[in-house]
């Protein structure tokens, strides 16, 4: 009888453990998945604005049909990339963030090019929409910098006793987030 009773309350105990650490994850899994679609909201915006910006500078006499090209290739390349919020490994995270990366830099080219147009720096639609476009960059990097903390904070809930425990048993598995893109840490050369 001693037994049984003990053998019913370690089963309590265990299932007790398992129950809260399970609860607390899910809740978290579900913070993830919600920081998640706001990056992908954001990168959605960009890529909407982006139409926009291209008719506008296409109207801009002799602009570099090569620099539209790039950003147009980009930006289907980007909105190719599709992320399914519950497999959110390092490996799907590293390539969203370079599909996206590929058409950041070819946004940066279209800029840097179109300093050369005076026509174009003062058109009102070409400056609300680089408006819009920096102000949507922005907002990416908050977005990212939210889903990178709710991703710390459950593979931190998922990694530590006694969570670590049933994590596994529940399908709980280590999520990927945002890093820095290579060579990030090195500041650019700067010649006049």
């Amino acid at each position: 009888m001693r037994k049984l009773l003990f053998g019913l309350i370690a089963l309590f105990a265990v299932a007790s453990l398992s129950s809260c650490g399970y609860n607390s994850s899910v809740k978290l899994d579900e913070k993830v998945k919600a920081s998640w679609g706001e990056v992908e909201n954001q990168y959605q915006r960009r890529s909407d604005l982006i139409p926009n910006l291209v008719n506008t500078v296409k109207g801009a006499a002799n602009f570099e049909k090569e620099t539209l090209t790039q950003v147009i290739e980009a930006r289907a390349k980007a909105t190719s990339i599709q992320v399914d919020p519950t497999k959110l490994t390092p490996e799907t995270i590293q390539k969203f963030q370079s599909a996206q990366g590929g058409l950041s830099q070819a946004l940066g080219r279209l800029m840097v090019v179109s300093e050369r147009y005076p026509e174009l720096k003062a058109n009102a639609n070409f400056q609300e929409l680089q408006a819009q476009l920096e102000g949507t960059e922005n907002r990416i990097t908050v977005a990212r910098r939210d889903f990178n903390l709710s991703v710390q904070d459950y593979n931190t809930n998922i990694r530590t006793f006694p969570n670590n425990l049933f994590a596994g048993m529940f399908g709980f598995q280590q999520k990927g987030s945002f890093a820095a893109e290579a060579g990030a840490d090195k500041a650019p050369k700067v010649a006049f």
